[in-house]
């Protein structure tokens, strides 16, 4: 394929891992209310203008969090007093701001997915030669229910969220986690996704292999980075199997 390079060769590859949102599934319809409606449906038009993209109001890339993730009790409370501070510092009056912190929450979690057409197959070539399957993402507290409710779970060995480990991709932590419960050193390992630095870059500076997947139709901004040593480029994940 153009554009292709072949991962490293030097050990063999027994275990594959792979970013959930935008490489194994997307988003479908109905989706979850807005952040803006939310705000105004409250009367808070001046801070929801500040409250700015509601996709990026969760924890940072590579940020660590592992105080706030030794349980789920813990964790979903920092969750929503990080919203609920947030809203504040946006001018939401304080009596306000936990009631409105739990709307967003939920609106964030409230997420329709489905598989893209390629991953049933996909994954199924991976584990019918005997390869290891781990899911490793930047998601909230219930992957694995993710996982389940998507129709994955007979084709994942591993799934690995940031809530639970306590950093989100790329710190080393997270990658740190995943291939401990795969039972594999980092050469061993191949890592697919979508997003440079938490899919590629990251990856690679922890040791691992890594594929870049850049569906056509889903295509980020800009020009593709170069493929450094140790990384391939694909379409689809119908490739893959290729690769180890």
């Amino acid at each position: 394929m153009p554009g292709q390079s072949a991962p490293r060769r030097d050990t063999a590859v027994r275990g594959v891992i792979l970013d959930f949102y935008g490489t194994l599934v997307r988003l479908v319809d109905p989706l979850p209310p807005s952040h803006r409606s939310l705000f105004l449906r409250r009367g808070l038009a001046e801070a929801a203008d500040r409250w700015g993209d509601q996709w990026a109001v969760g924890p940072r890339e590579g940020e660590q969090h592992a105080v706030h993730s030794t349980s789920e009790r813990t964790y979903r409370a920092w969750e929503l007093d990080r919203l609920r501070r947030r809203a504040l510092a946006c001018g939401v009056p304080e009596p306000a701001a936990g009631p409105l912190a739990a709307d967003l929450d939920r609106a964030m979690k409230d997420l329709r997915l489905a598989l893209f057409d390629d991953v049933p197959a996909a994954l199924a070539a991976l584990r019918a030669r005997g390869l290891t399957v781990a899911v490793c993402s930047n998601w909230f507290w219930d992957l694995d229910r993710a996982v389940e409710d998507v129709g994955l779970a007979g084709l994942v060995d591993v799934a690995v969220t940031s809530a639970r480990a306590g950093a989100r991709k790329p710190h080393p932590l997270i990658y740190r986690t995943v291939l401990a419960e795969c039972g594999l050193r980092p050469e061993q390992a191949l890592f697919v996704g979508d997003m440079w630095e938490p899919d590629v870059a990251g990856p690679l500076a922890y040791g691992m292999r890594a594929v870049h997947l850049r569906r056509p139709d889903r295509v980020v901004a800009g020009a593709a980075p170069p493929l450094p040593d140790g990384a391939a480029r694909i379409a689809s994940l119908t490739a893959l199997s290729a690769l180890v």
